[in-house]
């Protein structure tokens, strides 16, 4: 564990926190996906949000790096639970609101936390994301691309998972048909980043099992409209999973909802070359409290 990570006690689970900059200044909680741990979260681009005057924090969820976890194929909690330990963390780090910003489940965790917590969030961003949750239907917004039904319908078999090389390859592999296709994918790039997750996660078959397989509760498009909290949606223009229609449909759900499509971006955390319009949205969305 890295000397700035630490273990916080939140809604009775163990979640492994890391903060940034100087806690004086509006704090930022970033919420990763599902089968990802806070390493999803750039330390660069964390570094920009703090030189931009940010306190910025990260964590891993349950089942992900070293937080708590349960055995694969059997996690004991629901996304509610995971909306309970993200209110609770900021209890346990005596912060009395956050910005939130979420990526894919995450932004359905946020979604969730501002509808349950209102006075706990001060801002959202919303990522990669859908109106509700993900696996609630919606059938007047775009299907997933035919790749990724084709790739659901035929899953590659699960790896070894005492097997690291075996790992780090299924790892970059799934996270392949995911990205952009006008852009090269970043094979070096990912497995460098692969090779710090597997070796950081206290089960890695766990990780990248149970977050599929948890109850995302009942459907919350309908309750959309009653969101208070300052919406910024962020949605890559070649999202495969949620295709962009979704992200649109997002932000016109939420009263004030500013909309950012981003380039040569599939469904994956904000990618290099989107840094430069992405970290000024979230600054300019984040300011002032």
């Amino acid at each position: 564990m890295s000397t700035s990570e630490r273990i916080v006690k939140a809604n009775g689970v163990d979640l492994c926190v890391e903060s940034f900059g100087d806690p004086a200044d509006p704090a930022v909680l970033l919420i990763h996906g599902a089968g990802h741990s806070l390493l999803a979260w750039d330390e660069a681009f964390v570094g920009r949000l703090v030189a931009g005057g940010r306190q910025v924090i990260r964590y891993d969820s349950r089942d992900a790096g070293r937080s708590t976890g349960y055995p694969a194929g059997s996690p004991a909690y629901g996304l509610g639970d995971l909306v309970s330990d993200a209110a609770a963390l900021l209890d346990a780090l005596g912060i009395p609101a956050a910005h939130l910003v979420g990526m894919s489940q995450g932004a359905a965790v946020a979604q969730l936390m501002a509808l349950d917590h209102a006075g706990r969030v001060a801002s959202l961003t919303l990522a990669s994301s859908t109106p509700g949750g993900p696996g609630h239907h919606h059938p007047d917004l775009p299907e997933m691309s035919q790749e990724i039904r084709d790739l659901f319908a035929n899953e590659p078999a699960e790896p070894d998972w005492s097997d690291r090389a075996a790992v780090i390859d299924y790892l970059v592999e799934a996270e392949r048909p995911f990205a952009a296709h006008s852009r090269p994918f970043d094979t070096d790039g990912m497995r460098a980043a692969a090779e710090r997750v597997v070796d950081r996660s206290a089960d890695i078959a766990a990780q990248l099992t149970n977050p599929y397989v948890i109850d995302a509760g009942e459907p919350w498009r309908e309750r959309l409209g009653l969101l208070s909290a300052p919406t910024l949606v962020l949605h890559g223009t070649e999202d495969p999973l949620f295709p962009i229609g979704h992200g649109r449909a997002l932000a016109a759900e939420i009263p004030g909802a500013r909309f950012i499509a981003l380039d040569q971006t599939g469904h994956e955390v904000f990618p290099r070359h989107q840094w430069d319009t992405v970290v000024p949205a979230i600054l300019d969305h984040t300011a002032g409290s």
